[in-house]
């Protein structure tokens, strides 16, 4: 059985010899039930398909050609180069709580929330592993027990099926929903507020619209309702824009600047860095919240915190540039273009170029689309499904989209120095069309 004998050499005796038991509890519940037995090479086959189906399931790097550029599915926001090398130099023994100057105990994540403060003009930051982690403990830290403010408009739903409202039944807190989906007004939070109420929360609606007839009080004047009852005000923003302005995303000093206490934002979507939550705001509260025995819980780790204070630097620096989202994202029509007809040439006649829409994805930007030039290519008789796998499928995998059945590639997402590999399993994968396979 040579192809047991070559995983064995990969995997180690445990993992193949535990494959080997769930395919013969497969194959005796096939028995039991009258199927036929397989033979001794088949049973071998079955072995290595199980130990290669575990494989295909670890993480591996794929070329992006959807056009989504904070694409969930795909990790969001890829790191840049700096951020990589800082990721490496902290993969081994690294000052992650270490002060090298006293050759004491330093604190976790202290020059990142330095950088923050810097580039968001808060007065206190923290760092934590995500932002449904920092919600959390925002949400456990300063409300538990007592009553949290929110619009029923901004219930929202992220990824995976998590819902706000369950994530503050999570942290032990009571929501209180104010107003309607589309119409929330000042005097809804205003006649909410009473004796049990810890806390109002904004939620920014980052990854869905709701257009018409719509209104909601802006987040100044939800500040000065919050204040005149002593009450703190938490705007979780998501996408976390720093800096100049984006289409119509707001941004974190937008936030600070319109009277929000607390700001919590992803360091994965507009910020162009690793999974994080990152809070800003005032030095009591951020305080308060960095004590609370949930931190540690949440708290990010040495490769996080060395990737961020990176992504932070290149905000700081004005360089925002030298992050591939960011780079992505200011990709225009013209620049598209020529690349994208290389791609089509190197195709041929299934192949042509048309006008078309990215997005920023991630939740980031929602009705917002970015103009692209696309690479539409005919999948034959196999159809677009068929051809999508074969890219899959290709080393490395390139994930595209389908279209009114014809498989379509964006650049934007892709480097451009991965062009080539984009062309290369496209013509493999009509080829293998072409012969029928």
């Amino acid at each position: 059985m040579p192809d047991v004998a070559a995983r064995t050499a990969t995997w180690g005796r445990g993992p193949v010899l535990a494959a080997t038991r769930r395919v013969l509890d497969t194959v005796r519940r096939a028995a039991a039930a009258d199927e036929p037995v397989p033979g001794l090479d088949e049973l071998a086959a079955m072995v290595a398909a199980e130990l290669d189906g575990l494989a295909g399931r670890r993480i591996r790097a794929v070329i992006n050609a959807t056009g989504v550029v904070l694409h969930t599915n795909l990790g969001r926001a890829p790191l840049s180069e700096a951020a990589v090398a800082a990721v490496a130099a902290a993969a081994g023994y690294c000052t992650v709580e270490y002060d090298l100057q006293s050759g004491a105990r330093g604190r976790r994540g202290s020059a990142a929330e330095a950088m923050l403060r810097e580039v968001t003009g808060a007065p206190a930051a923290l760092v934590v592993n995500n932002a449904a982690g920092g919600l959390l403990l925002a949400l456990g830290g300063l409300a538990r027990g007592r009553e949290v403010i929110v619009s029923r408009g901004q219930l929202i739903e992220i990824g995976g099926e998590f819902r706000l409202p369950a994530i503050m039944e999570a942290a032990g807190v009571e929501l209180v929903e104010v107003g309607t989906t589309n119409r929330t007004h000042l005097t809804d939070y205003q006649r909410a507020i009473s004796s049990r109420s810890a806390m109002v929360l904004a939620v920014h609606p980052s990854n869905y619209q709701v257009v018409g007839f719509t209104t909601g009080p802006p987040l100044g004047a939800l500040s000065e309702l919050a204040h005149q009852h002593d009450l703190p005000l938490l705007h979780d923003l998501g996408s976390g824009l720093i800096g100049d302005p984006f289409g119509d995303e707001p941004s974190v000093g937008q936030s600070l600047a319109a009277g929000a206490d607390l700001v919590l934002f992803s360091g994965d979507k507009l910020l162009g860095g690793p999974q994080a939550g990152l809070l800003v705001g005032t030095e009591g509260l951020i305080r308060t919240l960095a004590r609370n025995p949930l931190a540690r819980a949440v708290r990010a780790d040495k490769l996080t915190i060395a990737a961020l204070e990176v992504t932070l630097a290149a905000h700081a620096a004005g360089r925002r540039e030298e992050l591939p989202v960011w780079r992505a994202l200011a990709l225009g029509p013209d620049e598209l273009r020529p690349r994208a007809e290389a791609l089509a040439a190197a195709l041929g006649p299934a192949a042509s170029i048309r006008e078309g829409v990215s997005v920023a994805g991630g939740g980031s930007l929602p009705g917002e689309g970015l103009p692209s030039v696309l690479v539409e290519v005919d999948p034959g008789e196999i159809g677009d499904e068929a051809v999508l796998g074969r890219l899959r499928g290709a080393d490395p995998p390139v994930i595209a989209r389908a279209e009114r059945g014809k498989v379509v590639i964006d650049l934007r997402t892709v480097p451009p120095d991965q062009d080539g590999a984009v062309a290369g399993a496209l013509r493999t994968a009509l080829a293998r069309a072409r012969e029928g396979s």
